[in-house]
């Protein structure tokens, strides 16, 4: 039986847990706060096996400008994080060119085409049902520019696979009678999935790892590869174990730092306001493209959120995104409140060309990682953990590479 240690209990960490333990392995999942919300928690509850675009891509760099000059905007930056940020702009620059969005996206529709029958078999070893259901959803714009540059990305999707259909203002008004503002055009995508709750879907998974004795609070600092086994130094105590999993999230920069490698990862930070008793009904998600959200309807109740804030991990909340989220949802949806529900930031760990890392320590095959998902953690977690099942047993699949941490080096 091999030993396996994985540094992070958020999603992709629990899934890998659950994967792992029921392929026979003796796991240990270490997280650093099991009372915290993380990324995972306040997602915004899809699965989104359409989303195989990158968000590097030419029509968002001509964007950004405009972008941010509006501090509530789809995309904002605080000025004091911009020198530490620099690494990850120039990249998230060159990610834009277009042989790396074909590339990206490439990739990314490889984790795709396994990713739900990868969660239906997740569900099958941490003992979840009826946690998924069909929806679809529907992406609104009010701009042409807007909508022609979306058409461009779909008809790419299409090329890999990924169904879509232009609908009208009035089939669009029936999928989501609560839409009486004006929009100019719409888009369906019928392959997306709704779960009921992101966090009772995490929930689940940890709840299944107590039981079994493998989920432990613990803040583990540094990995340590020797001959004989690779120690875990958790609260200043050094374990030993076969094999590492480093899925912690964000904070998986400082271990992999300390194994001497490099890796461009930032907090990529979210708002949402989740309203337990919903104001409005609605049956399906609506994405707001031009704008950068989208609102869910999920078990625990209406959540709008979305959006993308670079910033320090531990910098201070901006509520008022939230708010402007609520007030630019309102244009199509005025029966929705600007107050009321629960606010909540989160921070997704985030790479620039939009690709997590997937892979083997290239030096040492005991060491795998499995982090910086963005915003396709809830959506790609099954997937990448049967990949890190297969890396753990030593199973090589090519179409990895593009997400190896060699790319960083």
């Amino acid at each position: 039986m091999t030993s396996i240690a994985i540094i992070g209990g958020g999603i992709v960490g629990s899934a890998a847990g659950t994967w792992l333990a029921a392929d026979g392995h003796d796991v240990t999942v270490f997280e650093r706060d099991q009372d915290a919300r993380p990324a995972s928690t306040g997602n915004a509850g899809v699965i989104m096996l359409s989303a195989i675009s990158p968000m590097a891509r030419p029509g968002i760099l001509a964007s950004v400008p405009g972008w941010m000059l509006d501090p509530l905007g789809p995309l904002t930056m605080r000025l004091a994080d911009v020198p530490s940020l620099a690494p990850f702009l120039a990249r998230f620059v060159a990610a834009a060119r277009p042989s790396e969005v074909n590339r990206a996206t490439t990739a990314l529709g490889f984790l795709m085409k396994t990713a739900l029958a990868d969660h239906q078999e997740l569900a099958r070893r941490g003992r979840l049902s009826g946690h998924m259901r069909r929806t679809g959803a529907l992406h609104l714009f009010s701009s042409d520019g807007g909508f022609r540059n979306a058409l461009g990305e779909w008809r790419e999707r299409a090329r890999h696979g990924i169904d879509y259909r232009e609908v009208s203002a009035a089939e669009a008004r029936e999928l989501a009678p609560c839409v009486t503002g004006p929009f100019s055009h719409a888009i369906f995508a019928p392959e997306n999935w709704t779960v009921s709750s992101p966090n009772g879907i995490l929930q689940s998974l940890r709840a299944g790892l107590r039981e079994a004795n493998i989920l432990r609070t613990g803040t583990v600092t540094a990995v340590n590869p020797a001959s004989d086994a690779v120690g875990v130094v958790v609260d200043g105590t050094e374990m030993k174990f076969d094999r590492v999993v480093v899925a912690g999230g964000v904070w998986s920069r400082d271990i992999v730092k300390g194994l001497g490698l490099g890796v461009v990862l930032e907090a990529e930070r979210g708002y949402n306001t989740t309203w337990a008793e919903p104001p409005i009904e609605l049956d399906l998600p609506l994405f707001f493209d031009d704008h950068g959200f989208c609102a869910t309807p999920l078990e625990d109740g209406l959540r709008v959120g979305g959006a993308v804030e670079l910033a320090a991990v531990d910098a201070p909340a901006n509520f008022a995104r939230a708010a402007a989220m609520r007030k630019k949802m309102r244009r199509y949806v005025p029966d929705l409140p600007e107050e009321g529900g629960r606010e909540w930031m989160g921070a997704r760990p985030a790479t620039p060309d939009s690709l997590p890392v997937i892979g083997a320590h290239p030096r040492d095959p005991r060491i795998v990682f499995a982090f910086g998902h963005g915003h396709l953690g809830l959506t790609l977690s099954a997937a990448t953990a049967r990949h890190v099942g297969d890396l753990v047993a030593r199973r090589v699949d090519r179409n990895l590479a593009p997400f190896g941490i060699e790319r960083f080096q």
